[in-house]
This record gives structure tokens, sequence and C-alpha cells, in this order.
């Protein structure tokens, strides 16, 4: 096709058109300059944060992070077409926020460094997105709250796509207006078939500084499987499924009922299938008492296909009137006594890139995220609680004011990890 003039200036203007409704989308003015994000950890989620900050609008990664100088290479590469430009790399986090001169910086290391990494963000003075979990233990998770107070002045989202999900929001809503009736019981679960790696303890590859992937936590033999991207499952990093993905669906529904934290948690399962492979729950189920209902999150990692697939990854509301099921792109209303009148809403939407808008534009407007420390915290201790529960063996009773477990030492114990010297453990006792 022959490029003439009039064709040049339209596709300039269309062009120009959209790089502006992006920045406005991102609350960014259109002759401010783009925000320079840095990213720590890029070997997956940090890298589909930075391209979901990139398709918002308004910012520019100047600088990237990892202990794997594979994951630099890969990752400058593939920024540099996306927006043109390199990032700078560094395998220290603390030297990127010392030399880079970033206004927001994005957490997607594994979780047993988010506490240390936003922590570190904040003194800095840069606004934080931090991928959930919040923290590896509820401790930490204080610390971290106590952190944002001190530095009010900064901004803080955490990774909870959910809340920007539409479908989450339009079932609430049916809820909040009476019509599924009294809500007496709601189940979450996400059921899937797992898939591993070789567990055998073997040495990390060249690239990769294993040592300082540790960190804090316990340094453990290398294997693919407890390696990039399948820590989750492993108890001293990921800490199970249920802490890792269930979280989301934790997190959508305390949002979704206006729960604060569980006042009593048992829970039970184990590995069945997976023994010597991984070190969490292959199939757990966790009974979370809260104060207006029960909850009951189930996870099966092994298995043939579910009797019924379509629910095997969301939330069912158990109401007198109806009952009320809600995932990512859907949510469905089954009513009382008529289950034939099913009622089917498809709700489509790109949770992810949602989000980071949500936190771009409070970075420029100074206003609260959609999920801000607080409420991140509290997801955060709910699931870990029902892992406390699963590793005592024992029933867990929560005073969410004194945020300590009652009459339960051995429970107890498991709220604060004691980190691996040198490094401290930020949380400091009233």
């Amino acid at each position: 096709m022959k490029t003439n003039r009039r064709t040049f200036l339209e596709g300039t203007m269309a062009a120009g058109a959209l790089a502006f409704a992006r920045r406005v989308h991102s609350g960014q003015p259109a002759d401010e300059k783009p925000l320079k994000m840095g990213v720590i950890g890029v070997g997956w989620y940090g890298m589909v944060d930075a391209k979901a900050a990139l398709k918002v609008g308004g910012v520019e990664v100047t600088a990237i992070s990892d202990v794997d100088s594979k994951h630099l290479e890969q990752s400058v590469a593939e920024l540099d077409k996306l927006q043109g430009k390199k990032p700078q790399t560094f395998k220290l986090y603390t030297d990127m926020l010392e030399k880079a001169g970033l206004d927001v910086v994005v957490i997607g290391s594994p979780p047993q460094w988010h506490a240390l990494q936003l922590i570190a963000c904040l003194e800095r003075g840069v606004d934080v997105y931090a991928e959930k979990p919040l923290a590896y233990d509820v401790r930490e998770g204080r610390a971290m709250v106590e952190a944002a107070k001190k530095h009010a002045d900064r901004i803080v989202s955490v990774g909870f796509q959910r809340r920007q999900g539409k479908a989450f929001h339009e079932a609430a809503e049916f809820i909040k207006a009476g019509k599924a009736g009294r809500i007496v019981q709601a189940d979450v679960q996400i059921h899937y078939r797992a898939g591993t790696l070789d567990p055998t303890p073997q040495e990390p590859p060249a690239t990769l500084d294993w040592d300082l992937w540790c960190g804090p936590g316990p340094n453990i033999p290398y294997s693919p499987q407890v390696g990039h991207k399948n820590w989750r499952l492993e108890k001293t990093s990921g800490h199970g499924h249920l802490v890792d993905w269930g979280i989301h669906n934790i997190d959508a529904t305390r949002m979704m009922l206006g729960l604060a934290t569980p006042k009593q948690i048992t829970a039970a399962g184990g590995l069945y299938q997976l023994q010597g492979k991984i070190t969490t729950p292959d199939a757990l189920t966790v009974h979370f008492e809260f104060e207006q209902l029960p909850v009951v999150w189930r996870h099966r990692l092994w298995g043939a296909a579910e009797w019924d697939p379509s629910i095997n990854n969301g939330i069912l509301f158990y109401g007198d009137e109806a009952t009320v099921f809600a995932a990512d792109q859907r949510w469905v209303v089954i009513p009382k006594d008529q289950p034939a009148k099913r009622e089917e809403h498809a709700v489509a939407g790109d949770l992810g890139t949602a989000h980071m808008a949500d936190f771009l534009k409070c970075v420029r407007t100074r206003q609260q995220p959609a999920c801000t420390v607080d409420e991140a915290h509290r997801s955060t201790t709910t699931v870990q609680l029902g892992m406390i529960a699963y590793e005592s063996n024992s029933v867990v009773r929560w005073d969410e004011a004194a945020e300590q477990i009652v009459d339960n030492p051995a429970a107890a114990a498991l709220l604060k990890r004691d980190y691996r010297p040198p490094y401290e453990h930020p949380y400091r006792p009233v």
C-alpha cells in the first residue's frame, strides 16, 4: 500500500490519540513525563506487570533487577522491543534503588523477599506495586503495614487483581441487595493438576545466584522443582497452593462480603499423590470461621477431571434464596428450588492491566489504590493462618485486634520465621 501525506498524517494522529488516551487512563496529564519504573524480579510475573504498565501507558521501564543474569538478558531484549529503549540492569535491588532514579517499583520476586524489598522501596521514597502474597509470614506483614504508615506519602498497591473483576463486583452487588437472601456459607476452590519437574538436588544454573535467591529464607538445595516459577509449591518460599493462588479467591471473598480476618481456623490435608515432588499439601481443606459466616477452602492438585469443571476455580456463595457462583470472567445465579432458571452473566476483562492502571492512576492523583497494604495484610494473614492450622495440626483461634493466636504456643510460634543471617527480620514488637 502506498503511503501519501494524508494517510501518514492520519496514522500519526491516530497513534497520538491512542497514546493520549492511555495517559488519561493512567491519570497522567498529556504533557507530563513518563514515570520511571524499576522491576525487581523479571523471571516471570515481574515482566507480566511491566508489560501491563506499558500497555496502560505513561511509564518507561528504566531499570530491572534479578539474581539470574539470564533473566536480565532476556528481559532487556524484550523491553527494548516493547518500548524502544533498553533498561539498566542490576543484580542487587539495593543498587537499583540507589542508582536508577526511579519513581515507581514493581516487586515480582518470590515471597521470602517481599518484606525487605518493599520496606527498602518506601525508605527510598518510591511508590510500590508489590505482587501477592504481601509477605511470607504474618509478622512481616505487620512490619510492612507499619512501614507504609511511616511513609504515608507513598502509594503502595498489592497485586490482588480480582479486585478489578467486574464479575466479582456485579455478584457482590447482587448479594448486597439481598437477592440471594442471607449467605450462610461460602466455598472457595481452585482445583488443577499441578505439573512437577525434577526434585533431585543439583547444581543451580551458572547464571543464577542461588544463595541470594534464597535470601532471608532457608538455603535449601536447588532443584528444577524449587527453582524459577516452581517455588510456589515449596514450603520455604511460595508456601503452597492456598497461599500462592488460592489467596486471590480468598481476597475476593473478603472484598465481596466485607470480611475482616477469621476468628477460628481448622485444616486437614496432606501429600497423597505428589510426595517427594512438592513440600506443601496436594489436597487441603481449611475451615475459616469468620464473624459473619464460615468460608471453606478446598484444593486438589491431582486426579482426573472435575465432575463440573466450570466451577473448579471460583467462589460459591450459598444463600437461603439463591446460590451465586463468581469467577474471573463470569457469575451465575441459581434460584432457590428452580435450578433450571439458572442465570449466566459473562463479563470479560483484563484484570492485570486494570489493576496496574489503578496503581498508576493513584501514583498520579495520590489517591489510595484498590488494594492497600492493610487489606493485603488481612488476606495474606487469613491464608497464612490456614497453613498454620495445617502445619500445627490444631485449632487456631485468632485475636484480630491483638494479632495473636490464643492459647496455642505451637501455632503462635509459626507467626514469624527466623531469618537466615545476616538478614534481619523487620518486625519489631511494640
